[in-house]
């Protein structure tokens, strides 16, 4: 798939790290697919799709840097969508359960919408840092029940949204989709083991890509194999215990750095 090459018409700084930027084309996509994002002269980088027209970006290296500057009218080499989404399963409970933290939320606001589009109750629970870091707040209140944590106690809960999630009555749900930092996700993961739940249960997965279609293997996580760019980024829980997940992952050199 070529680099398809799209306008940039509007950027929003979310928070003082986050930026929404929103290109001239639509993009048909199940939300939590991907794209991988061309910055001239710089790199290729993957990001979740926040809506069908933008991605949302954290800066934390050189590629997303330049991609939080950029403004209105420059250009982007864009391939998408990429990779499984999120699967809305329709079961006999109608009941679903967001579990979002930090810029982990950009993938999970547009299933949200789609869950209410649907016809589904969504209730979702989202963390940050601090109040100023919360985004898409709106889209997941328009889409159902809502529940905030933030880790210094500016907005709702103070602590951890997982304090949030072993409130739940997690058995209610049909499904249960969780992205987010991935101790945070490790640690549901292990309360969904314990309830025997993981099966129904799905989460987002973020490791260093390269190609973003399965070919070089730079994102395959131990011990099966999986490709993230290919076989995810989105797993059931239950095929993700017994993995590398909530222990290591590796660097663009493929060198093991623990979570």
């Amino acid at each position: 798939m070529k680099p398809l090459s799209v306008e940039v018409t509007k950027v929003v700084k979310e928070s003082e790290r986050v930026t929404t930027l929103y290109f001239d084309k639509n993009f048909s996509f199940n939300p939590g697919q991907f794209a991988m994002i061309w910055v001239r002269g710089v790199d290729e980088v993957p990001m979740a799709l926040s809506s069908k027209s933008s991605i949302t970006v954290e800066r934390v290296g050189d590629a997303t840097e330049h991609l939080s500057e950029i403004t209105a009218g420059e250009t982007l080499g864009v391939r998408a969508p990429l990779g499984k989404g999120f699967n809305l399963y329709s079961g006999e409970n109608r009941d679903l359960l967001i579990v979002g933290g930090g810029v982990g939320v950009a993938p999970l606001a547009p299933l949200a919408e789609l869950a209410k589009a649907h016809g589904r109750r969504v209730k979702s629970l989202i963390g940050a840092r601090r109040r100023e870091d919360l985004i898409f707040r709106d889209r997941f209140e328009r889409a159902g029940d809502l529940r905030i944590s933030t880790d210094d106690g500016t907005i709702g809960h103070h602590g951890s949204v997982t304090d949030l999630f072993k409130e739940e009555d997690l058995d209610r749900f049909d499904r249960i989709y969780v992205c987010g930092p991935e101790p945070m996700m490790a640690r549901c993961l292990s309360i969904l083991r314990e309830e025997n739940l993981a099966m129904h249960s799905e989460f987002s997965l973020n490791r260093y890509f390269k190609c973003g279609i399965g070919i070089c293997g730079s994102c395959c996580i131990d011990p099966e194999g999986l490709r993230v760019c290919r076989d995810g980024p989105v797993f059931s829980g239950d095929r993700l215990i017994g993995s590398e997940f909530g222990l290591y992952r590796r660097d663009q050199c493929g060198i093991k750095r623990g979570i």
